[in-house]
């Protein structure tokens, strides 16, 4: 596997040049400061699973954020910025996030979520953002429930690690995030080091000990056309559902958040965020796949996140969501708009990535 240091991940692997901007980038922020007791966010939401449909509570804790955006990062992530400063949050500090969300949870919810999602700025399995002490604190926390997702790159998917979660009696899936099953989209576009073969040894490592895998998929990150975006999907959802272990594929479309590559790219005109009728599209080419797919369109609507003509957005958007419920692909023929026929010229016609043809 990769060996998880800034250095390797950056020197010789021909994305000095994406990292150098990406730093770049990142600089213009201004300081901030975050509570290290407090979690970057926590929600509650509906989840579907192998196992049927939870509800579910969605923990971000806030760390020192992923090693790999200190080394410049992915082009469209922008979640760095909002890690607290200095590398580090200490077990307490991290204990107390995780009661903060308890709390929050106790107040909002009628009963205690069957199902718990743990993600961080980076990876919840690097002992850098997540000391062992604190997993294995987290997995007894949890034990009573039925299921968690722990989100980790690949290079951190140890048997040793996940076993912390499995060994209490909890099914664990373990979320990566692929991107793509194609490495030279993922390198180039995403800037992003691993490859596909680094993804199928994590999902190996995952099963020794019972668990499974979940793949986080983007769709149209920088420098792919909207068509090739599209078809970048479909091939990659086939590919993860033909890996032994990964039940569940949720392909997200990229939305443009401060301080990143994409972010400047659409200030410039360079970038336009995906269709919502291609997340459509795809979902519903890709249902009979034998792996469960979902999508969170994360500002649909907005010209920042993914949309259509601005009419038809919200009918779109819910039944994206019914999708991710039920896996049943006649929910998208219950919608219809006019802008369908711009979404299909565009498909046909939009060859350059820097010149999105609609708005």
């Amino acid at each position: 596997m990769s060996q998880p240091s800034p250095e390797v991940y950056e020197q010789g692997r021909g994305m000095d040049a994406h990292n150098q901007v990406m730093r770049e980038l990142r600089a213009e922020k201004g300081a901030k400061n975050y509570d290290p007791h407090e979690p970057t966010r926590v929600w509650l939401d509906e989840d579907n699973t192998p196992d049927g449909v939870y509800q579910s509570l969605t923990i971000i804790l806030n760390t020192g954020g992923c090693r790999w955006a200190r080394a410049g990062g992915c082009t469209m992530c922008g979640y760095v910025a909002e890690s607290v400063e200095g590398g580090s949050v200490g077990h307490d500090a991290l204990m107390d996030q995780i009661q903060a969300c308890l709390d929050h949870e106790a107040e909002e919810a009628e009963e205690e979520a069957g199902l718990v999602k743990i993600y961080t700025s980076g990876s919840f399995l690097d002992e850098r953002e997540v000391p062992a002490e604190t997993r294995k604190a987290i997995a007894d926390v949890f034990a009573d429930r039925e299921r968690i997702v722990v989100e980790s790159l690949p290079d951190f998917v140890e048997a040793e690690r996940v076993s912390d979660f499995t060994d209490v009696g909890l099914e664990t899936d373990v979320a990566v995030g692929l991107e793509t099953a194609t490495d030279r989209v993922r390198h180039d576009c995403v800037n992003k080091y691993f490859d596909f073969a680094d993804f199928e040894d994590a999902a190996r490592e995952a099963r020794s000990v019972g668990a499974g895998v979940k793949a986080y998929l983007l769709m149209k990150p920088p420098f792919l056309s909207e068509s090739e975006a599209v078809a970048d999907m479909k091939r990659s959802i086939e590919r993860c559902a033909a890996v032994e272990g990964c039940h569940t594929v949720s392909m997200n479309p990229t939305n443009v958040q401060r301080y990143t590559m994409v972010d400047q790219l659409h200030f410039r005109g360079g970038y336009r965020p995906p269709w919502l009728w291609s997340v459509a599209e795809v979902l519903e080419e890709t249902a009979d796949e034998d792996v469960i797919v979902v999508s969170d369109p994360v500002g649909n609507g907005s010209d920042r996140g993914p949309h259509n003509c601005g009419e038809c957005d919200d009918l779109v958007y819910e039944a994206i969501k019914d999708f991710d419920l039920r896996q049943d692909p006649s929910v998208f023929e219950e919608v219809s708009c006019g802008c369908e026929l711009t979404h299909d010229a565009v498909l046909e016609r939009e060859t350059a990535y820097n010149l999105p043809l609609a708005e």
